[in-house]
Parts: structure tokens; C-alpha cells; sequence
């Protein structure tokens, strides 16, 4: 298929999607409107932390660490003066911060930006580690971030978090986002940088040995995959409306590895799909953490349960399925015409 022929279709889906955003913003449900908002966030995630995990082969847990930064980041920036006053009654909140108000857009992208450089502070030392040296080491980082936006009162506001945020997120913006960020990291991907990043996770020797400078294109894939986790983590504070230190557990980066896990592991279609049904199939299942009466015996709901089906379901998905629920199996152009052609054979 021709490059021109591949750009004009991908034209007409991207105004296609827009279409539905413009007629779900007027008539779908607002309850079904925000988990969609959610899972599309997870698939910004997914697909930004792939880049790291699957394509690169870096195992990283720093991912909710980087979305602190971004939603903290992008909050302090778009809140008001009259908000910031009213969640930092205990300590102000420190100069010029407490009278700095920008649009979102730009909130956004400073928050991601801060987050890139996180990830660029913590990817240039520990980069050099590899395996589950940098895992701990990542893991290390998110916890301190944790920690620290506990302690600093004055920029943060401590345990007690940021309430009553403007809720500017809504299907434009993630739609938006989500976009963005597979268009530019599927780009990264197919080009020589991506063809580097994957001989680096099939095997770093080799890879240094034709080459390829090994800690620039790690710390590349870090910082992008930074880039998109602070975007994601602004996105969700404006969508929660509040956020605090520890919403930003390991948990959550573990819901992130589960997802690109799932999806399979470089694979961005993969990373999307399931982003968007996680955040769905975790409403559905809140059922199982209620009380139930079955065949007349009363049995209490436990916590937790829903992240046991996951697992499950992940583990069922590890043995059964090597590379993930897509596999290799990526959304193209030239994969939606053979499965016409097919159909057309048969008929």
C-alpha cells in the first residue's frame, strides 16, 4: 500500500474518532464518559512505559513516580490563586507559585516536561544497571518522590494533597493525548532509533558492538517515556479533581506493567486496547467486592478482589500466551486489507 494512501486513511480515522468525541461529549452517559477518559489515560501510560519495558527491554517501576511529578507539576500551575489558598490553609504555599495561574494546555506540557527531566536525572546514572538492579533502583526513585511530596508542605501540601482541581480533562483532551503519544513513539519505533532500541533489548553486547551508543538511546526511551507518563499524570488529576502523594503508589505502576503485559509486551495497539478495557473491566468487577447472597449463603466482600481476577487473568494470559493477548499482531493499514481480501475470498 501506498505511503500517500496510508496517510489519508489514517486522516480520515483520526476525524472519524474526533466525530465520536464530538457526539459522545453531547449524549453519552457521564459515568461511562469518565472510565472511558481513564482507560484512555492507561493507554497513554501503557504505551509510554512500553517504550521503556518492551521496546528497549529496560525493566523500569518508576512510572507512577513520573506521573506524581507531571500531576503535581501541571495542578500548581493551572489552580487559581483562590484555590491554592483554600487547600494551603496549614502552610502557604511558597512564591510565586501562590499567584500563577496559566491555561491547561501549557500546564500540561510543563508537567510533562519536569517529568522528562526527572527521568532524564534518574535514567543517566541508572541506566547503566540493567535487569531487576534497575528495577529496585527505579522502584527506589518512585518512593522517594512519594515521599518527599509527603514532606514539602509548602510546594505540595503534604499528605493532605490538592482538592477541588478545575476538571478541564475531558474525551478531547485524552483523545487527544492518546493520539499524540502513539503517533510519536510508533514514529520512534520505525525509525533507526527504534531499530536501535530493540537491538538493545535483544541483546545490549551486540547492539554496543555494532555501535550503537547503548546509553544514549536508553536514556532517550527513559525521557520520552517520562514525557508521557507526567502528560497522563496531569490528565488524571484534573479528571479525579484531587490528588495526594500516595495515589501515586507502586500499585499503580504495577497496573501499568500488568496492562503492557497483557497487550504484549512491544506492542502498542496491544498497549491501548487493553488500557481502555482495564479501566472498564475494573468498574464492572467492583460486583465482587460487594456482599453477596448465593443459594442463600451471605458471603462479605473483600477488598482486593478485582486485582485477584486481573492476576488470574494475567497469569492464565503469561502461560497461554508468550508474547501477550496481541502478540505481534499490530493495527496497519495493510493488516486491515488482507482481512478484507480474505473475506472476500470466502465469499
Amino acid at each position: 500500500m501506498k505511503r500517500r494512501t496510508k496517510i489519508l486513511l489514517s486522516l480520515i480515522l483520526i476525524i472519524a474518532i474526533y466525530v465520536f468525541v464530538y457526539f459522545s461529549e453531547l449524549y453519552m452517559d457521564p459515568f461511562i464518559k469518565r472510565i472511558l477518559n481513564t482507560g484512555l489515560i492507561y493507554a497513554i501510560l501503557g504505551v509510554s512505559l512500553n517504550l521503556i519495558n518492551g521496546f528497549t527491554g529496560q525493566f523500569s517501576l518508576g512510572h507512577a513516580g513520573f506521573m506524581a511529578i507531571g500531576a503535581y507539576a501541571s495542578a500548581l500551575l493551572y489552580m487559581s490563586p483562590e484555590t491554592k489558598m483554600s487547600n494551603f490553609f496549614m502552610v502557604p504555599l511558597i512564591s510565586p507559585l501562590d499567584r500563577i495561574q496559566i491555561p491547561f494546555f501549557w500546564a500540561i506540557i510543563v508537567g510533562g516536561l519536569m517529568a522528562a527531566v526527572a527521568g532524564f536525572i534518574v535514567g543517566a546514572p541508572c541506566l547503566r544497571v540493567r535487569g531487576d538492579y534497575l528495577a529496585i533502583v527505579t522502584y527506589g526513585f518512585s518512593e522517594i518522590i512519594r515521599s518527599l511530596f509527603n514532606n514539602l508542605q509548602n510546594i505540595t501540601n503534604g499528605p493532605l494533597g490538592l482538592k477541588g482541581l478545575p476538571t478541564y480533562t475531558n474525551l478531547w483532551w485524552t483523545v487527544s493525548w492518546t493520539i499524540i503519544t502513539v503517533i510519536v513513539i510508533k514514529r520512534i519505533v520505525d525509525s533507526s532509533y527504534g531499530r536501535a532500541l530493540k537491538a538493545i533489548r535483544d541483546d545490549e553486547i551486540a547492539a554496543e558492538n555494532l555501535g550503537i551508543n547503548l546509553f544514549k538511546h536508553k536514556v532517550l526511551a527513559f525521557v520520552v517515556g517520562s514525557f508521557f507518563a507526567g502528560i497522563a499524570g496531569g490528565l488524571l488529576g484534573s479528571l479525579l479533581m484531587t490528588i495526594d502523594p500516595n495515589s501515586f503508589s507502586i500499585l499503580f505502576t504495577y497496573q501499568i506493567i500488568m496492562i503492557i503485559l497483557l497487550g504484549g509486551l512491544g506492542n502498542i495497539t496491544g498497549s491501548v486496547v487493553v488500557g481502555i478495557g482495564f479501566a472498564f473491566l475494573m468498574e464492572w468487577l467492583r460486583f465482587v467486592e460487594m456482599p453477596m447472597n448465593i443459594f442463600g449463603i451471605e458471603f462479605p466482600g473483600i477488598l482486593g478482589m478485582r486485582m485477584l481476577i486481573f492476576s488470574i487473568l494475567l497469569m492464565v494470559t503469561i502461560l497461554f500466551f508468550r508474547q501477550g493477548i496481541f502478540g505481534k499482531v499490530e493495527f496497519s493499514w495493510e493488516g486491515v486489507a488482507r482481512l478484507f481480501q480474505k473475506k472476500k475470498v470466502k465469499e
